[in-house]
């Protein structure tokens, strides 16, 4: 298991051609790799082409279902569609399935565990879709939250510049107390913790 303090930034919403770049811009800026969780509905040829400069740079493409709809609320059947139409299209366009899945709004139930295959994931926010949170906020918010297996969850929907501005300050600063950001398969492998199948990861450590 790694001593090193280490915790995976990640992004939900995209991908798209305006604000998944500024973020990939940050990220290969600092020299880090991060996940992100895409909606299969946005993905489109454009925004296939970030997801691959993602990979390039180190980045895993996860599940984020297909309509950002509250899946549960959804038969079987139901969340079976949103989960292999954007699981397809991300290998699709990158050559890799997705491990991880997102719920939408965090929304889930006993019938999703029991349905969908990829490990859940939530993590430490800040209310970062909301246009009303500053910069400073984002900044604060994510600093006074993480520690070691941390899964930083923020956004890269379109328009979203104050949290490309927010991880900006965030990355150097966790540098400086001692972090490495990785990608939340490596998170997991280099903490040596098998995820569970009924359990949604906030930190490595400590399953919801």
């Amino acid at each position: 298991m790694s001593n090193n303090k280490l915790a995976a930034l990640t992004f939900d919403d995209g991908p798209n051609t305006v604000t998944t770049p500024q973020v990939l811009d940050v990220l290969e800026q600092h020299g880090i790799p991060a996940s992100f969780f895409v909606v299969g509905n946005n993905i489109t040829p454009e925004s296939s082409e970030v997801m691959r400069r993602a990979v390039k740079l180190g980045c895993e493409i996860e599940n984020h279902s297909r309509t950002h709809s509250d899946m549960s609320k959804m038969s079987a059947e139901e969340m079976l569609a949103e989960i292999n139409f954007t699981s397809d299209a991300v290998e699709n366009a990158v050559g890799r399935r997705p491990k991880f899945f997102r719920p939408p709004y965090i929304s889930y139930n006993q019938l999703m565990f029991d349905t969908i295959d990829p490990t859940f994931i939530c993590g430490v926010g800040a209310d970062d879709w909301n246009d009303e949170v500053s910069a400073d906020e984002r900044f604060n918010r994510i600093m006074e939250q993480v520690s070691d297996g941390a899964i930083i969850l923020l956004h890269d929907m379109t328009g979203n510049f104050r949290t490309v501005e927010a991880i900006g300050r965030i990355i150097p600063a966790m540098k400086s107390e001692g972090y490495e950001f990785v990608t939340v398969s490596e998170l997991f492998a280099r903490k040596n913790i098998v995820p569970r199948k009924t359990s949604i990861y906030t930190n490595v450590f400590q399953e919801w």
